[in-house]
């Protein structure tokens, strides 16, 4: 009986898209506690409804033929709670409005809106090629940059702009890039597992990903690769070693290892929990490697 309710308050959480909502906060925590600044309520709050809009509005773009034979438990459980789907998803469109607008720096709304425009373009098919309707994410090789430079951006960019603008905290060109940089491998290794996952449906539906272009194999090195190129601009860039270092190659690692032991066997609470779950789990490392350093 506690199983089973843990498993739907589970799936609540996973397929509604409110824990890799709560991940892109943690992600925002994480650019905020590595420039030593205080986190911004009304950014964080941005980061969590833009997120949920995203992700939700992909899926109900993204509407199978008939969901309720789908193979993917995830697909099955949001269209058999459509109205719901619908109802939370018009919440945080409805919440985003007067946090962007009231709280958001204009060069702030500009990043966000330029980087909503991408979000959407991703899904909606408003190019034409070979005479067929497609959307970004059909253009060969692009899907996984794109969901990385959007991460990148809104976990980032609007933080550090926020900063700038609203408590003069002044962050260097070259410290700014280097943020977006690793939070980018980052978001790309862990995000060629999902692509690696559905390669056959990909090829189905003829998406260009890169395990449909390099293959599972050199998919997984090329992961693996990212994660490598992270670690090498970690400690080159790092004046001394620190607590923050230290957690954050704790989560390398550790992101490394659960992507070495995901296959196609692994079910979809492995993915959304474990994989995603890495995102938060980098600023929970963080958080406890400063509190035991206070500590002792």
């Amino acid at each position: 009986m506690l199983k089973k309710l843990g498993l739907s308050v589970l799936d609540f959480l996973l397929f509604s898209n409110l824990f890799i909502s709560l991940c892109a906060v943690a992600q925002g925590l994480v650019t905020y506690h590595l420039l030593k600044a205080a986190p911004d309520q009304y950014v964080l709050a941005f980061i969590f409804f833009s997120t949920l809009l995203v992700y939700n509005l992909s899926m109900l773009l993204s509407k199978p033929a008939a969901p309720e034979k789908s193979p993917f438990k995830r697909v099955r459980w949001i269209f058999s709670r459509h109205r719901f789907i619908i109802s939370i998803t018009l919440i945080a469109a409805l919440c985003i409005i007067p946090l962007g607008l009231l709280y958001l720096s204009f060069e702030a709304k500009l990043l966000m809106g330029f980087t909503g425009l991408l979000s959407i373009a991703y899904n909606i098919p408003f190019l034409n090629f070979n005479n067929k309707a497609i959307g970004l994410r059909n253009i060969p090789g692009i899907k996984l940059f794109l969901i990385a430079f959007v991460w990148s951006t809104s976990c980032v960019l609007l933080p550090i702009v926020e900063l700038e603008n609203n408590h003069s905290i002044m962050v260097s060109l070259g410290e700014t890039l280097l943020l977006v940089a690793k939070r980018f491998l980052f978001i790309c290794a862990i995000t060629i597992p999902f692509d690696i996952r559905d390669l056959f449906q990909d090829k189905l539906y003829e998406l260009k990903t890169i395990p449909v272009m390099l293959g599972e194999k050199k998919a997984w090195i090329f992961c693996q690769a990212l994660l490598g190129l992270y670690l090498l601009l970690l400690i080159l860039f790092t004046r001394h070693i620190n607590l923050d270092v230290i957690g954050l190659t704790l989560t390398i690692l550790l992101t490394g290892w659960l992507i070495f032991k995901s296959n196609f066997k692994r079910n979809e609470y492995y993915y959304f929990f474990f994989l995603d779950g890495t995102m938060l789990l980098q600023y929970l490392i963080l958080v406890a490697c400063t509190w035991l350093a206070q500590l002792f």
